[in-house]
């Protein structure tokens, strides 16, 4: 069963009683609330997604609620907890959702040393996935965004899951988050595209979560074979450009977006390395997202 099976008043009285477990990628993640624009989000942007509850279990345990003191009713907050523990300061209550998307990330980046994880938005079409790693403000998510509106398939925007058996890439398919002037860039990009509301003033600026094509919800079973790294730069202006990179060096930039590489050890080394060599590298600057989605449709697969 679907979350799209539950009517809003369903979903609302699930995740504020016996919790809703939600399975994304390989994880399920067991969600207790009472804040209604939690629920809405998750109404809104994980309508595609299955309800884990035959078994009861979950990798992660969360909760969202309002810290029990006088900040219940002056300037409401929120308060994000995972297996009863208290891992970050609250929130503005306004910011609940976002907090539920960013805590989920937290759970996997932290805890999935199953995983070589990057912080990396990654896509897949005909039979190639990229891996797009970039520091914050780098145009990841809005490039994401776009191509995944054109035919690509989304297999993550934050977090990339390496397998340590074959280096195939996991999908851990979830709603892309979209900051400032890139939501109003995605909305015009294609009016289609399904958006939370936005939430201003995060640490992060306004932010907005866009969801996942529904076909990319379908095939988060499905491993993608890595063919690409592309380290994206959005600039004003630029012209679109598709510069090779050399694999040393995109060696250690792969290395500085890595979650975990240093706890994996020699195995985080030798999949760090077949990786690159799997892969061709490049760096790419753009200001067009029309162009960007032409250079993307034009990239060739390796030789294997």
């Amino acid at each position: 069963m679907n979350v799209s099976a539950l009517t809003p008043s369903e979903l609302g009285s699930r995740l504020k009683e016996a919790g809703l477990f939600l399975q994304a990628g390989p994880f399920i993640t067991h969600i207790q609330t009472s804040i209604r624009s939690v629920a809405e989000g998750i109404g809104l942007l994980y309508a595609d997604y299955p309800i884990a509850e035959e078994t009861g279990f979950a990798d992660f345990h969360v909760c969202l609620t309002p810290p029990g003191n006088l900040r219940r009713w002056f300037r409401p907050q929120v308060l994000f907890s995972f297996d009863g523990r208290i891992p970050f300061k609250p929130l503005p209550l306004d910011q609940a959702f976002p907090m539920l998307e960013w805590g989920m990330n937290w759970c996997v980046s932290g805890h999935s040393h199953q995983y070589l994880i990057l912080h990396a938005a990654v896509m897949e079409k005909q039979g190639g996935a990229v891996i797009m790693p970039a520091p914050p403000g780098a145009g990841k998510s809005t490039l994401c965004a776009a191509l995944i509106n054109r035919e690509w398939r989304l297999l993550s925007d934050e977090l990339a899951l390496i397998d340590k058996a074959d280096n195939a890439l996991v999908p851990l398919c979830r709603p892309v988050s979209l900051k400032n002037e890139s939501i109003h860039v995605i909305r015009k990009f294609e009016p289609g595209a399904v958006l939370s509301r936005e939430v201003r003033d995060t640490m992060k600026g306004t932010v907005a979560h866009m969801k996942p094509p529904a076909g990319s919800v379908v095939q988060s079973h499905v491993t993608a074979r890595p063919a690409w790294i592309v380290f994206p730069k959005y600039q004003p202006g630029a012209v679109t450009r598709l510069e090779p990179q050399p694999k040393a060096r995109a060696f250690m930039r792969m290395v500085e977006s890595a979650f975990n590489y240093s706890q994996l050890g020699p195995q985080g080394f030798q999949m760090m390395e077949n990786l690159i060599d799997a892969c061709d590298c490049y760096e790419f600057t753009y200001s067009n997202l029309d162009e960007a989605v032409a250079v993307f449709a034009d990239l060739k697969l390796p030789a294997p």
